[in-house]
């Protein structure tokens, strides 16, 4: 009594290898085999490259945000003081600072006042913006403190980089704050200029910080920004910043009457909203790439069975049946894109792990104008290999590879013995 053979049984695996290491001499497609091998390697190591590239630029685009600013602030509203005069701000900071402190989730909350300066040293000038804080709070501001000390901050002035460039200065230097709304007189408002040594440099990563932020201590900022007894805002860090919503209501109630909110999602959401839209954009463009390379796949198949047309009529009348040939044939299409997807995987893989290195040798062959920090906000391009972003590549590239395959196998499957061994 004769037995079914299970399906992928191993003499279906045996004839798939043959036909697909056998010469063109022989019949076989190795050429179009290695053709189709190399589009779909390539492919799949583009996909990943695109996706991890994206990834990391999102990540240390978010991570810069996070490390240098509050995940919100909760700003004062306008009020009218004992002498009849309007101010905005804080007059109460200390205890809403301490309110906002005790709240659930808050790691964080520093009293801040801002205002926009012309700073000049060695003769040149640069505008910049004060943030006043107190020292502790600065020092807790992870890529502020990065790198340097900040014990003297309460003696001078903490710059960034990309300001101490402009001006041509450097630790122990000293720079004037040049302020339009000064002292106020008899005669109207006259400029303020005050020196302060430079106590600190500090890189946080991105281009516009680092090129316009200068921290002062608070009690110092409040009098030269004609801001005395009063916070523009309080700055404040939650154990969540991705879940930033949930604690907005609470934040409100305890910034009391008139505040209002600017989380990091305000300030960056819309720079957010265009990453989403171009990583779904990059994702269908590089699937297309994919699916292309995948076709040649096709392509090998149909003059595979064209060549073999004659073992295929052997075969049937051997006894195979037409699911044996569709597998057969199957297995050759599909093996091919399993392992042009697996070398894809590694060069994917290997580009993300070793980005610097490429990045430098690419930097370099450009003559260090491959990277813009003025335009792209951050000083080098990042890489992020995630598991969901490889898991997505090898489905898209295998479900693509057996998908396109099946219809070649078929053709096999269904061609009539009789009329494949008629002309033989």
């Amino acid at each position: 009594m004769s037995r079914t053979p299970p399906p992928f049984a191993a003499f279906e695996w045996m004839i798939a290898w043959r036909y697909l290491r056998a010469s063109r001499a022989q019949g076989g497609v190795s050429t179009m085999t290695v053709i189709s091998l190399l589009g779909i390697t390539l492919a799949v190591f583009a996909l990943i490259a695109t996706l991890s590239v994206r990834a990391g630029f999102r990540a240390e685009f978010v991570d810069t945000i996070l490390g240098a600013n509050a995940h919100v602030s909760v700003i004062g509203g306008s009020h009218v003081d004992a002498d009849g005069r309007t101010l905005r701000g804080f007059a109460d900071y200390e205890a809403v600072t301490e309110r906002l402190r005790a709240l659930p989730g808050v790691t964080s909350a520093a009293p801040v006042v801002r205002g926009q300066v012309m700073a000049n040293a060695n003769g040149r000038n640069a505008g910049v913006e004060i943030y006043g804080m107190r020292a502790e709070d600065i020092a807790a501001i992870p890529r502020i403190a990065d790198g340097g000390e900040l014990a003297r901050l309460e003696e001078g002035i903490a710059i960034g980089q990309g300001v101490a460039q402009e001006l041509g200065v450097t630790v122990g230097d000293r720079i004037r704050l040049i302020s339009p709304d000064g002292a106020r007189t008899a005669f109207g408002t006259s400029p303020r200029v005050n020196s302060y040594e430079v106590v600190h440099v500090f890189s946080v990563g991105r281009w516009d910080i680092d090129r316009t932020r200068v921290y002062l201590p608070l009690a110092e900022a409040q009098g030269y920004l004609n801001r005395e007894g009063l916070a523009d805002e309080v700055q404040v860090s939650v154990t969540d910043p991705e879940q930033i919503e949930r604690h907005t209501a609470a934040l409100l109630r305890a910034g009391g009457e008139n505040a209002y909110l600017w989380t990091w999602r305000d300030s960056a959401g819309a720079f957010l909203r265009a990453l989403d839209i171009e990583d779904n954009v990059m994702f269908v463009i590089m699937s297309v790439l994919v699916l292309i390379a995948t076709l040649n796949i096709v392509s090998g198949l149909i003059m595979l069975v064209k060549n073999k047309g004659r073992d295929i009529g052997i075969l049937r009348t051997m006894g195979l049946t037409e699911g044996s040939i569709l597998r057969i044939f199957f297995l050759c299409g599909a093996s091919t894109g399993v392992v042009g997807t697996a070398l894809g995987v590694g060069l994917g893989c290997l580009f993300a792990i070793h980005i610097d290195t490429v990045f430098s040798a690419i930097n370099w062959m450009s003559g260090g104008q491959a990277w813009d920090p003025s335009i792209r906000g951050i000083y080098a391009l990042p890489a992020l290999l995630r598991v969901q972003d490889v898991v997505s590549a090898v489905a898209l590239s295998l479900g693509l590879s057996f998908v396109v395959t099946i219809f070649p196998a078929r053709r096999a499957a269904r061609m009539n013995p009789v009329e494949a061994l008629r002309y033989e």
